[in-house]
């Protein structure tokens, strides 16, 4: 399979990814479509390494995976948090940052 396919679906799920977090104002779909570019990221980099034939793209690989791991328990926390407090998980709600 050539390697420009990869890219391109990679860009278009950044693109997907992107979209969704300019779009959506729940925060669990924010955290999904965030979710979603870093994995379109991770597809650009592994398909990069296999290209150059090099380990380093899969290294950052490694490292987005474990970044997105941390991000995803810290966020979902928080979230689970307001949701006990506010009742609601939208970003839009101008009192969420207040306290």
């Amino acid at each position: 399979m050539e390697i420009g396919y990869y890219f391109a679906l990679s860009a278009l799920l950044f693109c997907v990814g992107l979209v969704g977090v300019l779009i959506r104002r729940n925060a669990i779909v924010l955290f999904m479509c965030i979710e979603l570019m870093l994995n379109a990221i991770n597809l650009t980099l592994a398909a990069a390494a296999r290209m150059w034939g090099g380990p380093d793209g899969q290294v950052f690989v490694f490292f987005v995976i474990v970044v997105a791991a941390a991000e995803v328990v810290v966020g979902l926390a928080l979230i689970v948090n307001l949701f006990f407090r506010r009742g609601t998980v939208d970003v839009d709600v101008p009192q969420l940052l207040r306290y």
